[in-house]
């Protein structure tokens, strides 16, 4: 019987050691599933119409303890969603999550996804710690151009790689980071070594964010394009982010000048503003430099005067270029100026009319640097979009992209004075 006793001892170390090192495996891969960011396969319509604006879609276990929902928010301008996650032919990542669509008018045509996460098997909502939201091949062919807009909240940031010319990174709002291709160069295939046409939006404690994803095209099309958002983050050569959160960037006439201003939330290794302007809108020139604070966590207001040459009339485009002190730089968004006669009555001025996608409201001198409303109205008098500007440019952008064709009334208030003017929609 001793024979047996060694061996029964040995079998059962044996047994043991292979439970522990089945438990280390286990342990191994569910830290390593969580460490590769989240996986999205396999959607299920959960509610509405299959690929029509409504519809919710789930994934389940993107991470171990984590469900996704997907909502289609909107189709503007005619885009239509050709597939909600387009796995076939071998392009890109399985578990991206990688919408084909097609385009639709002239301007931006474009989808609106909304994400939700919940606990496994529930509808409890849950938060996801860090949220990397990575949108790949951002590229075009020709007068096609593809964008995203990654939409992760106050706090975000955008990475990217700081040489890049191939696409444009912007930052709208705060925690709204705007990618579009530059070169209209289509890519072979969907690369994540492709870094020059791609940039992650990162932020924590995030229960729900969205993306637009679209085309940017100077005429009508039904060019269909297939996206990729990875939700992973990626070690990007010579990597930037935004060094500072914008908070307002605005421009308004003052005695003849383009007087400049904006607001920064926080600064980090900021160095300086470049203040851009172009009269085309696309080929922008230095036109002088601010410098920032560089390193702060408060607010910090700034303002640049241009100075106009008296025989200035048409359009003039703004930008700020946003440098830090390693020679990186983003971009914030622009803004528009109108030079020229203007009638100093309560009249506002809408440009171009007929619009097709974006209107362009120049209300008087004496409302600009005052809370501004703008309202549009159908032909019903039904309300179809507002905005509100607490410190009003002289020309404030508004996209119709999402409006039907027809006629609209544009009314303007400024405290107890109004201005209204009809326009027409393409």
């Amino acid at each position: 019987m001793k024979a047996f006793v060694p061996l029964k001892v040995s079998a059962l170390f044996i047994a043991a050691l292979a439970v522990i090192l089945l438990s280390f495996n286990t342990i191994q891969a569910q830290t390593s599933m969580l460490s590769s960011g989240l996986s999205f396969t396999n959607p299920v319509l959960v509610s509405g119409t299959d690929l029509q604006v409504g519809a919710v879609y789930r994934f389940s276990n993107v991470d171990l303890v984590t469900d996704a929902t997907v909502r289609i928010d909107s189709l503007v301008n005619g885009a239509t969603l050709q597939t909600l996650d387009d796995n076939g032919n071998g392009s890109g990542y399985k578990d991206a999550f990688q919408p084909s669509i097609k385009s639709g008018n002239a301007g931006m045509s474009y989808a609106v996804f909304t994400f939700q996460f919940y606990l496994t098997g529930t509808n409890v909502p849950t938060i996801i710690s860090t949220l990397n939201a990575t949108a790949l091949d951002v590229d075009g062919s020709g007068s096609l151009y593809e964008f995203a807009k990654i939409k992760v909240g106050q706090g975000g940031l955008a990475t990217y790689m700081s040489t890049t010319t191939s696409i444009s990174i912007s930052q709208p709002v705060p925690g709204e980071f705007f990618g579009i291709d530059m070169m209209g160069v289509d890519k072979a295939g969907i690369d994540t070594s492709a870094y020059e046409n791609m940039f992650t939006a990162t932020n924590t404690s995030i229960s729900s964010f969205s993306i637009n994803y679209g085309i940017s095209q100077t005429s009508n099309g039904n060019a269909t394009r297939k996206f990729s958002l990875y939700m992973k983050g990626f070690a990007i050569p010579n990597p930037a982010t935004l060094p500072l959160e914008l908070l307002s960037f605005g421009a308004m006439m003052k005695k003849n000048n383009v007087e400049l201003n904006w607001v920064t939330l926080w600064e980090k290794n900021l160095s300086h503003f470049e203040i851009e302007k172009s009269l085309d809108g696309k080929e922008f020139k230095e036109t002088g430099i601010v410098f920032g604070v560089g390193n702060s966590d408060f607010k910090t207001n700034y303002s640049y005067t241009d100075i106009i040459n008296a025989e200035t009339t048409g359009i003039i485009y703004y930008r700020l270029k946003l440098m830090d002190n390693d020679g990186k730089y983003g971009y914030s968004d622009i803004r528009v100026i109108r030079i020229g006669k203007q009638n100093e009555s309560l009249n506002v001025s809408t440009y171009p009319n007929p619009v097709v996608n974006d209107v362009r409201i120049t209300v008087p001198a004496n409302w600009q640097g005052k809370e501004v409303s703008y309202q549009i109205y159908n032909m019903g008098g039904s309300m179809v979009k507002t905005v509100r500007n607490s410190n009003a440019s002289q020309t404030e952008i508004i996209n119709m992209n999402d409006l039907s064709r027809g006629f609209y009334v544009v009314k303007v208030q400024q405290g107890s004075e109004v201005a209204q003017q009809k326009i027409i929609k393409n």
